[in-house]
């Protein structure tokens, strides 16, 4: 019955197991889901060496804690109401080096310097974008990390004039 339960949690979608890209190694992180609000920026911490310190992801008007080691000096990529990542391209060596976030609109950010073992992310279905950031930080930065996907959050608004008598 265990292995069973194990080899069903490693094969299930939301298992960040098999999803990270990097060496790890060091404490877990992962965002709160937010099952009000959108992804609506990255803000990446980075480090005198290059090295991808922390991360901090923004959900509706506020930030998440910063995941990772302290230090770097903050760049920060704030989307446009109704924009969603659809991608997450970067690259590794012994710590997160890149990263690249591509949106719904065309537009990119880019954080960091390409170095190492490149990887790209991205959803199985057309319609998912981030919803989450997961990984593994050491003392001198983030030394590995996952992208969860989801459907976007529909947002039910009350229609008046369908209640209105007439």
């Amino acid at each position: 019955m265990l292995l069973w339960l194990t080899l069903t949690l490693l094969w299930s979608p939301t298992c960040w197991a098999g999803a990270l890209y990097g060496h790890g190694g060091g404490s877990y992180f992962s965002t709160t889901k937010d099952n009000e609000n959108e992804i609506a920026g990255i803000r990446v911490f980075i480090g005198i060496a290059g090295i991808i310190k922390s991360i901090q992801v923004k959900f509706g008007s506020s930030w998440s804690e910063k995941y990772g080691a302290p230090g770097g000096t903050p760049q920060e990529f704030v989307l446009q109401p109704g924009e969603y990542i659809t991608e997450v391209d970067g690259s590794y060596r012994l710590f997160l080096r890149h990263l690249v976030i591509y949106t719904s609109y065309g537009r990119k950010a880019t954080f960091g310097e390409k170095s190492g073992r490149s990887f790209s992310a991205f959803p199985d279905g057309s319609e998912k974008v981030l919803t989450g950031v997961f990984g593994q930080h050491k003392l001198l930065g983030i030394s590995s990390i996952g992208f969860e996907w989801d459907y976007p959050i529909v947002q039910l608004t009350y229609d008046q004039e369908s209640t209105t008598p007439g």
